[in-house]
């Protein structure tokens, strides 16, 4: 057996220590990709963590590393990413495509309760996707810089109205053309709007968050940008003209068009019947997802940077931020919970940025689930169900 890896990762620089183990996982519907640790004897907590667009499981392996030994931690690649099976995205679903798979590999891993999820930017779409249709599937939701309930770009207010009939300014053609071809040709440089710079300027708002420049973690971060897979079926997907400002519209392929909230809205959630306490945490400092997202259109051409924008009264940014806060208001008023945690000076990646932080809002989290379940067996007057620990279906690579 190899001996385990060390990474230094943010602010603070938390050694982290556990092995990283990658297995493929056969499902009905296809073959998926993990990374996860394996707890030492039962594990007494499970925690599933899925990643956003433009990454893969790779993101969360700091995070892996430093989970307590007896708290089994399972990432997932979603199609399109990492080492997920290559596979076209139905945009027409929203993002059921990826919560399906996502559950089919829950389904075939029978892992132990509580089961936690952390959920990153687009990645907290799936998780709600699955909490709206297994309500009782999660103990505890972590939503770290989650993208909007209504998706990506093209809706005005709290209750994701469209900007246009058509979504107009969402979906695949949103994307940048030089970003994607950077993408598709593995573009590794340092050059302006390169993966690398992007990676360091937008997904966290300090690039010392990601350590040495040219380091192992960002090394690993950007290997793990680098797996997204271009295209019409993939990202960004495929596009409409539209005759309404910006010119683009949704298409029915493809990861930017699944987040479109022509596809995807999960409002309902708020009224699901889950009752899984939610712990939002983000950064102030999100130039990703907040209500003046550098990435939506709008927001763009209100700064002038896309040509032609009509205006605020017609075409305001997307308040991506408030429409959030909107759903988990609504949420708790059907019985649900939630608390919002506000890091200063943190941008896109919270658990990168301030893992020793992220680290202990997570495992607070952990406790109050446990917590839950023990006090509802009291209740049921029954006993909780006893740890387990899933053997492999697969040999195990253990990554250094």
């Amino acid at each position: 057996r190899r001996r385990p890896g060390t990474i230094h990762a943010g602010r603070g620089d938390a050694v982290v220590t556990r092995d990283v183990l990658r297995r493929d996982v056969p499902t009905p519907r296809g073959r998926e990709h993990v990374r996860e640790v394996v707890a030492d004897g039962d594990a007494r907590a499970t925690v599933l963590l899925v990643h956003g667009n433009c990454s893969s499981s790779a993101f969360f392996d700091p995070l892996l590393r430093a989970l307590p030994a007896d708290v089994r931690g399972v990432a997932v690649d979603l199609r399109g990413y990492g080492d997920a099976e290559p596979r076209p995205v139905d945009a027409t679903r929203g993002v059921r495509d990826f919560a399906d798979d996502v559950a089919a590999v829950l389904d075939a891993l029978d892992l132990a309760r509580p089961l936690v999820a952390v959920a990153h930017s687009a990645g907290a779409g799936v998780v709600l996707q699955l909490a709206t249709d297994r309500p009782d599937l999660f103990d505890g939701i972590l939503l770290e810089a989650p993208m909007s309930p209504y998706g990506f770009g093209g809706t005005r207010d709290v209750d994701g109205t469209p900007l246009s009939p058509d979504f107009a300014g969402s979906g695949g053609g949103t994307a940048n053309p030089a970003f994607v071809a950077a993408l598709a040709a593995g573009d590794r440089s340092e050059d302006a709007g390169s993966p690398r710079d992007v990676l360091r300027r937008f997904y966290v708002a300090d690039p010392a968050a990601l350590g040495e420049p040219l380091g192992a973690l960002e090394e690993l971060l950007l290997d793990s940008v680098l797996s997204t897979r271009t295209g019409d079926d993939s990202y960004p997907g495929d596009r409409t003209a539209s005759r309404t400002w910006p010119g683009v519209a949704p298409g029915t392929r493809g990861m930017n068009n699944a987040i479109s909230a022509k596809y995807c809205d999960l409002s309902g959630f708020a009224t699901s019947g889950a009752t899984a306490p939610v712990l939002w945490v983000r950064g102030d400092a999100d130039a990703i997802v907040s209500d003046t997202s550098l990435f939506d259109l709008a927001q763009l051409g209100a700064l002038g940077a896309v040509p032609g924008w009509p205006g605020v009264e017609t075409h305001p940014p997307q308040p991506m931020v408030a429409q959030t806060r909107a759903v988990l208001d609504a949420y708790a008023a059907a019985g649900g919970r939630y608390r919002e945690e506000v890091r200063p000076g943190v941008g896109h990646s919270p658990h990168l940025e301030e893992p020793d932080v992220f680290l202990g809002l997570l495992l607070g989290l952990v406790d109050t689930a446990l917590a839950d379940v023990d006090a509802a067996a009291a209740r049921a007057g029954t006993t909780p169900p006893a740890p387990a620990q899933t053997p492999p279906s697969a040999p195990l690579e253990v990554q250094p």
